[in-house]
């Protein structure tokens, strides 16, 4: 598939403001971070700041983005439609609770609802991001068990690299931040590893003796292109990447994505005024790069069945 730079950042940008806000939102319940003050408001914030400027990419990928509004009225069977009314939902109770830790200061009753609706929401809608392409059987690398759960975790493993970056930055952090970004990390890592074995092993069950219906006859070959020129679907069904720079590109994603993150969390654990704060910020700019990376190539390397009919034999 040709990566679509919105729909990149959108995922990337998005995610991790849904993760920041979930993070943001249980650890203020468990009274480990703080509820109020210049801390909530700045958290808050970034984490709306990055879901907006997300969603606003996104249409940017659309035909007609006049229409976007006729996407939400199919939510009984699309996964697209309860992503965007997820995604707007989402507002409503992480809104009111801004509001009620930044003004009024009050965290119990009515309040405690709003923080368990808030993580819900967010949650539900970095899933149903994920079952957009998890929902596609034409492209195998995106029909697979993992690739909901993987943007569920990366979303929140890069709100909890973030959140510590917040943490540093107004001196509250605590040593636990610091292993609880390692070990989501770790978590996300090994996933995304398991993910890549499986699209690399996985048999090619679409083949182009199927796609024509005469497999019965024996091998089917292409005799001549059906078009004289790329067309269309051609240009964004067909784009691929070379094994070689699919290889180099997710040892750098490993690298950028995880390997750094993880050491430069690790760092903050040493002792002085500036090294955890700079070891944060490397984290989250690393993490940032790497997810970018990552997306892209989660993008690139899906392969759509409808190029069997335009030369390849399997898909």
């Amino acid at each position: 598939m040709h990566p679509a730079y919105s729909v990149i950042f959108f995922t990337t940008a998005a995610g991790a403001g849904y993760g920041l806000l979930v993070w943001l939102v249980l650890f203020g319940i468990l009274g480990l971070v703080p509820q109020r003050g210049w801390f909530v408001i700045i958290g808050f914030g970034l984490a709306f700041a990055l879901i907006t400027a997300g969603l606003l990419a996104s249409s940017a990928h659309l035909g007609r983005p006049e229409r976007a509004w006729r996407a939400f009225s199919q939510w009984r069977t699309s996964w697209l439609s309860r992503e965007g009314v997820m995604a707007v939902l989402t507002y409503v109770p992480a809104g009111l609770l801004a509001l009620s830790w930044t003004i009024l200061e009050a965290t119990g009753g009515l309040v405690a609802l709003l923080a368990l609706a808030s993580i819900v929401c967010a949650l539900l809608t970095l899933f149903t991001t994920g079952m957009i392409y998890a929902s596609l059987r034409p492209i195998r690398q995106w029909h697979q068990p993992l690739t909901a759960p993987i943007y569920v975790v990366l979303g929140l493993a890069s709100g909890a690299v973030l959140l510590a970056l917040l943490q540093h930055i107004f001196g509250v952090a605590a040593a636990w931040a610091a292993w609880f970004v390692v070990a989501f990390l770790a978590i996300a890592a090994a996933l995304k590893w398991v993910y890549w074995r499986t699209i690399d092993q996985v048999r090619r069950t679409y083949t182009i003796e199927a796609a024509t219906g005469l497999g019965h006859i024996g091998k089917v070959r292409h005799l001549e292109p059906p078009h004289t020129q790329p067309n269309f679907i051609m240009r964004e069904m067909g784009y691929r990447v070379g094994r070689k720079h699919a290889a180099r590109l997710r040892l750098l994603a490993w690298l950028f994505g995880f390997a750094v993150p993880i050491a430069a969390s690790l760092s903050t654990l040493l002792p002085g005024t500036f090294v955890p704060l700079i070891g944060a910020a490397v984290a989250a700019l690393s993490m940032a790069l790497g997810l970018l990376i990552e997306r892209w190539l989660f993008f690139a390397q899906a392969e759509h069945v409808s190029m069997l009919y335009y030369g390849a034999e399997a898909a």
